[in-house]
Parts: C-alpha cells; sequence; structure tokens
C-alpha cells in the first residue's frame, strides 16, 4: 500500500481487517470490519467490503473489481469468497458463498444465501436470487438468473487465466515494474498523436 495514498482501511468495534502483505488494496477502496484478505488479492478502486455485523473472507489471489460492493447479512450469512475468484466491476456480493475459481461478472447481483460453485459462472447484469445454487460449470444468465448453458474446457481454462492476470496487475499497481515478471498481463500506451 502506498503511504502516501493509502486506502480506508477501518475497524468496527473491535474487528480490525486481516490483510496479508502480498494483496493490492486500491487507493480508494474501502476495507472495514471483519474482514480477512488473502495472498495476492486485489481490492480495487472504488470497492467497498464492509464486514460489521458479520464477517467477510476472501481467499488468496482473488479479485474484487472497480465499484464492486461486497457486504453480509447480520442476521444469517458471512460472505465466504474463495481463492481465485472472479469478481467483475459494479457487482453487488451479498451474504453468500463463492467458491474457489467462480466467476460473478460486471454488474451482477449475488443474494443472501446464494452458492456459486467452483469454475461456475454469473453473467454480466445477472441476479442469483437468495438462497439459488450455481453448479459447477454451468453459466447462469438473467434476472432471476437461470441455467444458460454448460461451461466449455476453453472458458474454464480462460477464467482461471483472467485470475492469474489479475494477479500480475495487481502486483503492477503495487510495485509498478519491479513487479515484473508479468506473463499475463501487458500494458498498451497511449497512441501518438
Amino acid at each position: 500500500m502506498n503511504p502516501h495514498n493509502p486506502p480506508h482501511i477501518a475497524a468496527f468495534l473491535d474487528h480490525v481487517p486481516e490483510i496479508d502483505d502480498r494483496a493490492f488494496i486500491a487507493p480508494t477502496a474501502a476495507v472495514i470490519g471483519d474482514v480477512r484478505i488473502g495472498a495476492d488479492s486485489s481490492i480495487w478502486y472504488q470497492v467497498t467490503v464492509r464486514g460489521d455485523n458479520n464477517y467477510i473472507t476472501i481467499g488468496t489471489g482473488t479479485n474484487i473489481q472497480d465499484n464492486s460492493c461486497i457486504h453480509i447479512s447480520s442476521r444469517e450469512f458471512p460472505t465466504i469468497i474463495g481463492d481465485y475468484v472472479l469478481v467483475g466491476h459494479s457487482a453487488l456480493v451479498h451474504a453468500c458463498k463463492l467458491q474457489d475459481h467462480s466467476f460473478v461478472g460486471m454488474g451482477a447481483i449475488v443474494m443472501d444465501g446464494a452458492v456459486i460453485e467452483s469454475d461456475a459462472m454469473l453473467a454480466a447484469g445477472a441476479m442469483l436470487t437468495p438462497g439459488k445454487r450455481i453448479p459447477s460449470g454451468e453459466l447462469w444468465a438473467g434476472r432471476p438468473a437461470r441455467k444458460m448453458r454448460i461451461l466449455t474446457p476453453q472458458d474454464i481454462a480462460e477464467n482461471r487465466r483472467i485470475a492469474r492476470h489479475y494477479i500480475e496487475v495487481g502486483r503492477a499497481h503495487r510495485y509498478g515494474t519491479k513487479g515484473a515478471p508479468f506473463q499475463d498481463m501487458h500494458s498498451h500506451p497511449l497512441p501518438p498523436k
């Protein structure tokens, strides 16, 4: 974390976030309360992770992309996010479980008690209603979300590649060129005028 432009990391009552030293937390992110974030995970710009009345765990190598909100249910459910999970821009993840290698698309909503199993995918803009479960290897879409198809081995491999990519992007944001080598990330400069 940049000491001159730190993210908002705050306790709630006596619950203090536990963040691995290798995680990247963007300067405009907010991490509050009973939250644990694993190594090589990235919490991007304008993300809120609020574990006030229950806890949130985020595993290793997971990315929570810009403008997303991660919260809990004070009565029943924490939010448990596994390893190498992809959460797309502006997603709302509330009081649910995202198993290892799962994918939540941009602008999607995951509601209380829902589960997205390993290597399962919720499409961009979809809403997974309370208590629903997406089985491993399936793509669900719509509002409310329903099964669309089985993911191909290529789909699953690409989702796993994107998780590796975001580990490198987080490292580049945190360390600059000193974070190299980069194998799954490329940078493209502005075109000449």
